[in-house]
């Protein structure tokens, strides 16, 4: 069994399946040697110990709040990588962008203003519990990620993350598949259908991780694994959540002062990384979406599917068509808008109350006391804003 995993965690495992993609490292190449590109930090020598690979790893974040140091493994111009296959390259890069915070904060409430209010909240549910547990695991057990070289490293933002488990498998999984066993009481499709992209979509993102170099198949496997466990066990709950959630007169002050908790009680780490802050931001909605489909639900809720469930999905008509990219567009400006506006209040609440000097602005950021609380308070806005106002927008506006 050691073995075995020795076997799946071994750096030259995720390299082989980027050549096999035609993903090439070129060491020593100059800028301008045809169609290859260079990342954006140094890499770590494959012949450090694991325990100083595991520290280099942990310098390396490109993110706005960490100033990178290259570690001296690298040449003047950096490792470079050659692209053979732009069809998989893109493909995988695109796959990739689905595991992202940023996606699913910007693509989940699409569910809640074209389809069924009730699949957003079960999402939203599911994504905060599987990726509050896998971030923990990641910053508990502090394995490292792939040594570069030989792996390419596409995605450097969040190099100074642990490695295992892969929160992009367990995110893809948990999503894929709890929107496949909630749907049918609700909406009419073929369930074989809806199995095949579920788990084509899960499959891909997997697979990305491994394309990007971010991650082992051990890590690809064990985040795929323990979002299955995680749904497997909270399945028999889902309804009777779903009734707390709504009716409980408990349910607003649960669903913000847990989430709260957990961010301001997370793994402390002896350098920072971006897990804590991304932590803090799927917490933040999630607790922000829980409030107001309590509110929602009060007041009467804005929107539901129309008709005895489960209902058809609803023809693609121009006027649908019309109608769905107006609320699409003028929901995520309303959703970017109100992030950007709580930002900035936030941030400058919090830096005056810490008396943080104008210079030190940028960095003061990566401190607990300041990125927990600003950014709690934008995504819990952000939720509340999605989950209460933006479909009774849509209704004054005629466009639900």
């Amino acid at each position: 069994m050691l073995e075995l995993l020795t076997y799946l965690d071994d750096s030259e495992l995720v390299a082989g399946f980027q050549r096999l993609c035609g993903l090439h490292l070129v060491e020593g190449a100059h800028h301008g040697g045809g169609r290859a590109a260079a990342p954006a930090a140094a890499p770590v020598c494959a012949d450090e110990p694991r325990e100083r690979r595991k520290r280099a790893c942990d310098h390396q974040d490109k993110n706005s709040n960490y100033e990178h140091k290259a570690n001296g493994c690298a040449g003047p111009d950096g490792p470079r990588y050659r692209v053979r296959n732009w069809l998989l390259h893109f493909l995988f890069l695109f796959s990739a962008g689905l595991g992202h915070e940023v996606f699913y904060i910007t693509c989940l409430p699409c569910l809640h203003w074209h389809l069924d209010p009730f699949l957003c909240r079960r999402l939203v549910n599911m994504w905060a519990v599987v990726m509050y547990v896998g971030q923990v695991m990641k910053d508990v057990l502090k394995l490292p990620r792939p040594r570069s070289p030989p792996v390419v490293k596409l995605e450097m933002r969040v190099n100074a993350e642990y490695g295992l488990p892969s929160t992009h498998a367990m995110a893809a999984t948990a999503i894929s598949f709890t929107l496949l066993l909630s749907a049918p009481p609700r909406i009419q499709f073929p369930f074989e259908l809806g199995l095949l992209v579920a788990a084509t979509l899960s499959s891909l993102v997997c697979l990305s991780r491994l394309y990007t170099g971010m991650h082992s198949v051990l890590d690809v496997i064990s985040g795929a694994l323990i979002s299955a466990a995680i749904l497997l066990l909270t399945y028999p709950y889902w309804d009777a959540f779903d009734r707390f959630q709504l009716s409980s007169a408990a349910s607003p002050v649960v669903g913000l002062v847990l989430p709260l908790v957990l961010s301001y009680t997370y793994p402390e780490l002896d350098h920072y990384s971006t897990t804590r802050g991304d932590t803090t931001t799927i917490l933040g909605a999630a607790a922000g979406c829980s409030v107001g489909y309590w509110v929602d639900h009060q007041l009467g809720p804005a929107f539901e599917p129309q008709g005895a469930l489960p209902v058809a999905l609803p023809a693609l008509t121009t006027d649908a068509l019309l109608r769905g990219a107006a609320r699409s567009a003028l929901g995520i400006v309303a959703l970017v808008g109100t992030r950007q506006i709580m930002k900035t209040l936030s941030l400058q609440v919090l830096y005056f109350w810490y008396k943080v000097p104008k210079h030190e602005e940028e960095g003061a950021r990566k401190r607990r006391e300041i990125e927990v609380p600003y950014k709690f308070a934008t995504y819990t806005t952000v939720g509340l804003v999605n989950s209460i106002l933006v479909n009774r927008f849509f209704i004054l506006l005629g466009l639900l």
